[in-house]
């Protein structure tokens, strides 16, 4: 090669190698940003779920129940027959953009509810949930699932958070709750169902970090089992969970977040085997599977959204959320670990003030997200902040 063309190559590169540096230079500062204006704007919004906090989260799913379109029906078509409107389709669940933000804009709904009485639109609230969880529109969301082609539909976070709604319905002691319960019952005994059989046939687990994750689907059925004495699916369910994981040791938490991520993998997996495995059982199994949690100096930084109007990008605020009450579980099961309940305030801290900022993107689901958590937090109570 001539010298010449050996010096504009290597100039070449060099500009090159000097701009992306220049760039991932500029994207750190960006960070940077991001943290310090959540920061700013977090000191106008208490970290707690109070009256006027409730207010605020419950516009949200109450704002996009109606919302028809747009709505993503993942949808199976078997004969040009089952192509119709989604308030069609289904006619409990068909706002707030797809199925199963639908399901837990609902759950939101009786969480908040059953905790403040004197919610702000209380009486909309019963009206409209009384409306959906009615006994005709869930026979219609049951001949949706039980159409061969939808065998799979919403497996298993969709099947997870209608379990979660189910959960919160029995234990609300209120008129209106033993109505729904009553109505919403065929569907969750099909979905609870639907659970033992499927469990047996997963070989392994899903370890991802959006819908599909295999600990998230296994945490939230748990809590319904527990609750409602379903001894076939917590047994199933706990079976599979030490199937799963309890060879586990050293998980890469380093390798998360992924750039979608609205799960932890790590945490997720960490939720359900605390749940599964007694306090001494889980205590072991933790210290293999991420020693690093043990140290009062463990870091963990939030994850950063880039841009909330890309519906992708806007899934770590959940990420945040989730592995706050996951955290906090792990404090509330492990009282040597209450350290970690300064990095799930940190994370709560980062992303509540942008679920309620005009961009439908995240508005149609990040309040549930924000109410789990903060009730996880509101648990421990004895945090300081």
């Amino acid at each position: 090669m001539k010298p010449l063309i050996k010096t504009a190559l290597f100039f070449i590169g060099f500009l090159l190698s000097f701009s992306c540096e220049r760039k991932v230079n500029s994207d750190k500062t960006n960070i940077q940003q991001n943290i310090a204006q959540a920061d700013s704007a977090m000191n106008k919004i208490p970290v707690v779920l109070d009256l006027d906090q409730a207010n605020r989260l419950s516009k949200l799913p109450l704002r996009c129940m109606d919302v028809e379109f747009p709505n993503k029906l993942n949808q199976t078509l078997s004969t040009a027959e089952d192509l119709k409107a989604p308030a069609v389709l289904h006619p409990a669940f068909y706002g707030c953009f797809d199925w199963h933000s639908a399901v837990h804009g609902h759950w939101s709904l009786v969480s908040l509810l059953k905790q403040f009485p004197d919610l702000e639109n209380a009486d909309i609230i019963r009206k409209k949930l009384a409306e959906r969880i009615s006994r005709e529109n869930i026979l219609k969301e049951i001949e949706y699932f039980k159409k061969p082609q939808n065998k799979s539909y919403e497996r298993t976070y969709g099947w997870a958070w209608l379990l979660k709604l189910a959960e919160e319905l029995h234990n609300w002691d209120d008129s209106l709750a033993r109505q729904l319960e009553t109505n919403l019952y065929p569907l969750t005994s099909l979905i609870a169902n639907n659970y033992i059989e499927f469990l047996p046939k997963l070989i392994y687990p899903i370890r991802v970090g959006t819908h599909t994750n295999t600990g998230f689907g296994l945490s939230f059925a748990y809590d319904y089992a527990l609750s409602a004495g379903n001894e076939e699916l917590k047994n199933t369910i706990a079976d599979r969970a030490i199937a799963f994981y309890q060879k586990d040791v050293n998980a890469p938490l380093n390798w998360e977040p992924g750039g979608y991520d609205f799960l932890s993998p790590c945490f997720e997996e960490i939720d359900i085997m605390r749940k599964v495995l007694s306090e001494k059982e889980f205590s072991g199994w933790l210290k293999k599977f991420l020693p690093q949690l043990s140290s009062p100096d463990f870091k963990l930084e939030p994850g950063i959204v880039s841009d909330r109007k890309d519906g992708h990008l806007v899934h770590l605020d959940g990420l945040n959320f989730s592995r706050a009450w996951c955290l906090y579980g792990i404090s509330e099961t492990l009282p040597q670990y209450k350290h970690l309940e300064e990095i799930a305030l940190q994370h709560i801290r980062h992303s509540l003030p942008y679920i309620a900022d005009e961009n439908y993107e995240g508005e149609h689901w990040l309040a549930s997200f924000a109410i789990y958590a903060l009730h996880c937090k509101e648990d421990r109570s004895d945090i300081k902040l």
